[in-house]
């Protein structure tokens, strides 16, 4: 009975990072992507990587989008945070254009279907 009167005191008092309530931190999210949208044409030109301007902004769109579902306001700021982070890494020309093409490297290799692909791969 006390551990759970312990654990209630210590949910309600933690802190929060950046935003205090829900649309504070959407407003965050917001403008982080509004500021990748714009910087997205200068990133292409200054990396000279293989991509076009629309190709990055649906990529920027897509890695949004991987975290629409969280709900924890602390959360979303470290997320905010570390895009930020990334944001400023990538306009002051910290990274590699390698860093920069990770982005669309598949996570996840498919497996090979057909014979051929599984012989060259060393599948049986």
């Amino acid at each position: 009975m006390a551990s759970r009167e312990a654990v209630r005191r210590a949910v309600q008092n933690v802190r929060p990072i950046l935003s205090v309530d829900r649309e504070e931190a959407r407003k965050r999210v917001l403008n982080l992507y509004k500021a990748w949208y714009r910087q997205i044409p200068y990133i292409v030109m200054d990396y000279d990587i293989p991509k076009s301007v629309e190709q990055c902004r649906e990529k920027l769109r897509e890695e949004f989008l991987k975290h629409k579902n969280v709900t924890d306001i602390r959360v979303i700021d470290m997320l905010v945070i570390k895009g930020q982070m990334e944001l400023k890494e990538s306009v002051s020309i910290w990274k590699q254009k390698g860093h920069i093409m990770r982005y669309w490297k598949e996570s996840v290799e498919p497996k090979p279907t057909d014979f051929l692909s599984k012989f060259l791969s060393g599948h049986n």
